[in-house]
């Protein structure tokens, strides 16, 4: 008989139906005369509870073989059990099974386990990934991440956008902050042995990379993973007229904190035909649509979040997704934070980049509400955001927005795109960027060039707002990091 997952057999009626169950042991509590497991398949939150009355078993029961197999049951062992589903007497569940038959598929020595202790730390439990998703934590987490897909690919396929697939090898930095893994077949003993001879003959360290031949690399030219699918997002949507990406992006920055990753998914909408407003709409539409879906769809996982993890999370993002998202320009955010420089580590003046103390105090402290931060200074953002007219001090701006939540600070980041070839050009040569990996980006902007925005969401930023975890890396089944790129 096939198993029904555990989460239809706790919603079932107990009328004493034959069931298969089949999972993991989480604990097994053996009287005289009665047995109780509690198997859990990760489908959802709870485990479901085997019994065996020693002296009543159930009509029909195999107890020789029960018994024999009761005798390898040990926590994490891998079980299939045939029983009737009737009600339960015991609290907090409102079904059990009574055991026909049992077989142990795979045991599992307790003496070797690394999931006995009681109280495991993050850390123990990150350097054991690959068995971290059987605990109540982790089975949530990955749970709630699955949840999270399933909700931005219905966002948008309900609002019409088609879901694209940006490469993952690349030979343009979307970013331009050159934080790009390199990806080549060429032998890096034989640049090694180049580089030595080159330094013997006096060839300064910074020209050492004269020495490569990439025209004899398998792309024929200096390749790397990517940090964005936005450039090509772009090159569809001016056919499309909307879509989305959503995959994983990579960055080569040496960043060792609980806020950044190495390797991270990334969805990007890009839509023709929107300006910064049209965009700004969209975001606070899409943030709103994913937060609800998690308090409405995993009302169980985020209990858990509640009591487990972070207090008060549930009325965090019932607050976030339930209150207009407040708008304000850079210029006067910064104004506004001016008053308080006295209360942050980093001081905050115009030109410089918000800090995460800065987008939180906004949200938290003076308009306790989301806050969308827009025209941003042109040094502290991309190469195609495009640019506004500048003020009556002479700044430059650019259509940029961040969009700011309590607790967390960034959530979202987007701009208008700069649609005017020349624009952009001139700005690409002033940041001096070799422009022969760009010209068919150029290009959307010679044939039937439209007014085009977007934005990017870090999937695993997403996760660990809504499930509350401190870090980062603990939202993401094997997180890539400096140093750490295990199983």
């Amino acid at each position: 008989m096939k198993p029904t997952l555990i989460k239809d057999l706790l919603t079932s009626e107990p009328d004493g139906k034959s069931v298969t169950v089949c999972g993991w042991v989480r604990t097994k509590r053996d009287s005289k005369n009665l047995v109780f497991i509690q198997v859990n398949d990760g489908s959802c939150f709870a485990s479901i509870q085997l019994t065996f009355d020693r002296t009543n078993p159930a009509s029909g029961a195999d107890v020789n073989s029960i018994e024999e197999q009761l005798r390898k049951v040990t926590t994490g062992a891998s079980v299939r059990a045939e029983g009737s589903l009737i009600p339960s007497p015991a609290s907090g569940q409102a079904v059990e099974v009574t055991l026909m038959s049992l077989a142990v598929l795979g045991e599992c020595p307790q003496e070797d386990y690394p999931l006995q202790k009681k109280n495991m730390s993050m850390e123990y439990l990150r350097a054991n990934a690959h068995l971290r998703a059987r605990t109540n934590t982790f089975g949530a987490v990955f749970r709630m991440r699955s949840q999270m897909a399933i909700a931005i690919h219905t966002f948008f396929q309900e609002r019409g956008f088609v879901y694209i697939s940006a490469p993952e090898i690349t030979c343009s930095d979307a970013e331009g902050a050159g934080e790009m893994f390199q990806v080549t077949t060429l032998s890096l003993e034989k640049i090694a042995e180049l580089g030595v001879k080159a330094g013997a003959n006096g060839m300064k360290v910074e020209d050492a990379h004269k020495i490569v031949d990439y025209s004899k690399d398998f792309f024929g030219k200096k390749a790397g993973l990517t940090v964005s699918g936005q450039l090509e997002a772009e090159t569809l949507a001016t056919a499309l007229s909307r879509v989305y990406t959503f995959g994983p992006t990579f960055r080569a920055e040496n960043s060792n904190t609980p806020r950044h990753l190495s390797e991270f998914w990334m969805c990007e909408p890009e839509m023709a035909f929107y300006d910064l407003f049209d965009d700004m709409d969209l975001e606070e539409e899409f943030i709103k649509y994913l937060l609800t879906w998690a308090l409405t769809r995993c009302p169980d996982d985020m209990q858990f979040f509640e009591k487990r993890i972070q207090p008060g999370v549930i009325t965090q993002l019932e607050h976030v997704a339930g209150t207009p998202f407040r708008r304000i320009s850079y210029t006067d955010a910064v104004a506004e934070l001016e008053k308080h420089n006295a209360e942050f580590e980093f001081p905050i003046s115009w030109g410089r980049e918000l800090q995460t103390e800065h987008e939180r105090y906004l949200t938290e402290q003076v308009f306790k509400s989301p806050v969308m931060v827009y025209n941003y200074p042109k040094d502290v953002k991309a190469f195609y955001m495009k640019q506004n007219e500048p003020d009556e001090q002479g700044r430059v701006t650019v259509r940029a927005v961040d969009v700011l939540v309590p607790g967390l600070g960034e959530i979202t980041g987007g701009s208008e795109r700069e649609e005017n070839y020349d624009k952009l050009l001139s700005v690409c040569e002033e940041r001096g960027m070799d422009m022969t990996n760009y010209q068919w980006y150029l290009d959307l902007r010679r044939f039937g060039t439209v007014p085009h925005s977007g934005f990017g969401l870090g999937f695993a930023r997403l996760l660990r707002y809504i499930t509350g975890m401190a870090n980062i890396r603990d939202v993401i089944p094997y997180p890539r990091a400096p140093k750490l790129a295990d199983f």
